[in-house]
């Protein structure tokens, strides 16, 4: 789950992470009022769930009250268009305005989850306000890392090193050293799975700031953090993706053409491999889980059918947990209700495959039944190019 820039900035204050001052504006006349009471020069930041926003227009200096307000004027409503964004864009319905901050040096700092050494890790670049994809990619060794101990966190020498590496001394480096320790600390005590500072800025006055904040916490520990929870805006999600967490289902839009529902995430994985290396491109990522009932296969099919870039629907399942008669119960009784008229190509093995199977054929609908993955990838590949 991802949460809007003044939200996470407030999250972070709380920890003691050094944000500049500002409060989120609904109106034009709103913006007004905060500025004044701000005084001085202002940024009006427009608040969706995207990075690039001052590329696109989404960002503007203001030299006072009247400035902000009609600057407000210019990017509430507006539909923004950034490479994070879908294709139409998201509409913005508040904006951020905050104290201008003297910008001395703009520095880069992140924390996430290093998979492949089960651990987190620390990163920071003294190349910030870029797009740190490209920096990475450039300069690799531009970036600094320093991965926390499983039980011990991140420790005073690595946060100390980090601070040194990204060229802070003096008072600054004292800061530097506390905002490190603080945005772990906040990062752990929240389960986040990202926390990115994107620029962190030294300013003029010798501050250094969180300026831009982009917080993802993990949907599976949100059950523990009820006010993180209370942040969600759904506006903000794809439509899709919304209506799957209602039931429990684990669902991504994706851009192509075949639609998967497939029981378990390794597979759903495999599955949508296999679809692109048949010359085809998986529509989502659909995992129904192990125990899924009639009910939550009709929603999945819903939802499938529900999206128009789908043209044929490969069912993958291996009948472990869920039974293959079980699936088949749900598919007839979805298919049936539904009335759907998409091709749906089934291919299921494991406990029950041939009463499910059975069960499928003397229902009477137009499936279409795979021997293996491959054949059953090749085969919904040929129906959603067919049906274009």
């Amino acid at each position: 789950m991802k949460v809007h820039e003044y939200q996470a900035k407030a999250l972070l204050r709380e920890f003691g992470v050094p944000v500049p001052n500002g409060e989120v504006a609904s109106s034009p006349a709103d913006a007004k009022v905060v500025a004044a009471r701000i005084g001085g020069k202002v940024v009006v930041k427009a608040q969706v769930h995207a990075g690039g926003r001052g590329k696109a227009g989404g960002i503007k200096p203001a030299d006072g009250a009247t400035e902000a307000e009609a600057a407000a004027r210019q990017i509430l409503g507006m539909r923004l268009r950034t490479p994070q964004t879908p294709p139409e864009g998201l509409e913005v319905r508040s904006v951020l305005v905050e104290e201008a901050s003297a910008i001395e040096r703009e520095l880069y700092l992140s924390i996430t989850l290093d998979r492949a050494r089960s651990a987190h890790v620390v990163m920071a670049s003294q190349a910030g306000g870029m797009d740190i994809e490209e920096v990475a990619a450039r300069t690799p060794e531009k970036i600094l890392r320093e991965w926390a101990h499983p039980a011990l966190g991140l420790a005073d020498f690595q946060a100390r090193r980090l601070a040194f590496g990204l060229g802070l001394a003096g008072d600054q480096f004292k800061q530097g050293v506390g905002l490190l320790k603080s945005l772990f600390a906040f990062y752990l005590a929240k389960d986040c799975s990202l926390a990115e500072i994107n620029p962190l800025v030294v300013t003029g006055d010798g501050r250094v700031l969180a300026l831009d904040a982009k917080l993802t916490f993990d949907d599976n520990a949100l059950s523990r953090h009820p006010e993180l929870v209370a942040l969600r805006d759904v506006r903000e999600e794809d439509p899709l993706d919304v209506e799957a967490s209602k039931y429990g289902l684990n669902y991504i839009k994706l851009d192509g053409t075949v639609g998967c529902m497939v029981n378990g995430a390794g597979l759903a994985m495999a599955t949508m491999d296999i679809i692109k290396l048949a010359g085809g491109e998986p529509a989502n990522f659909l995992d129904v889980g192990g125990g899924a009932s009639p009910e939550q296969i009709e929603n999945a099919f819903r939802i499938l059918s529900s999206d128009p870039s789908v043209k044929a629907v490969f069912i993958n399942v291996f009948g472990g947990i869920l039974r293959v008669d079980r699936l088949a119960e749900g598919v007839i009784a979805a298919v049936t209700k539904l009335g759907l008229k998409l091709p749906i190509v089934l291919r299921a093995e494991g406990t029950n495959v041939e009463l499910g199977k059975r069960m499928l054929a003397e229902s009477g609908l137009a499936l279409v039944m795979a021997d293996d993955m491959g054949d059953g990838a090749r085969k919904v590949v040929a129906l959603a190019k067919g049906a274009k």
